[in-house]
């Protein structure tokens, strides 16, 4: 399935979908595409290729899987990528560089490298900031450290550095 895997998630449908990172891309035929979908017996049914005039994909910075709908950011211009179970993707431009994302139609929620949440409004050509809030914990403490988000369609999944079996959950 490649080298250097960023994230690997399964979709309604059962196919999977493994991003990867610079060090696989630039190194393993399999990871070269930066984003790769297979099926259920562990097929390759599709790889990402990035259109005449797009950077193509270093490292996949945030990945979150819906029903039958792929979305990522990636390094180096941070393009908003939504790619369909049959193959068909869409390019948005955008302005976040977020670690985790939630998207629900053409809303998405942003999390950034610290706690800042932005609220994005998606057309057919970006996705545009419109609001912007401070993550904080139940307890109106600051969101100070997290392991890696997960999104999940609409849902953003949180795991605070204390417990590994804590998780918070950011549902649009």
């Amino acid at each position: 399935m490649g080298r250097a895997i960023e994230f690997m998630m399964a979709d309604r449908q059962n196919n999977l979908w493994s991003a990867y990172f610079d060090e696989g891309v630039y190194s393993d035929p399999i990871s070269a595409a930066g984003l790769v979908r297979w099926d259920s017996d562990g097929d390759q049914t599709w790889s990402y290729s990035s259109p005449q005039g797009v950077e193509y994909i270093d490292t996949v910075y945030t990945f979150n899987v819906a029903e039958n709908v792929a979305w990522a950011i990636y390094y180096p211009t941070f393009p908003l990528l939504e790619v369909h179970a049959d193959g068909h993707f869409h390019l948005r431009k955008n302005t976040v560089e977020p670690r985790g994302m939630a998207v629900r139609g053409s809303e998405a929620l942003m999390l950034g490298y610290g706690s800042r949440l932005r609220y994005c409004e998606m057309t057919d050509r970006e996705a545009t900031v419109v609001g912007e809030a401070e993550v904080t914990m139940p307890d109106g403490t600051p969101l100070k450290r997290y392991a890696r988000p997960v999104g999940r369609g609409g849902s953003l999944y949180l795991r605070g550095d204390t417990s590994v079996r804590q998780w918070y959950v950011l549902a649009m």
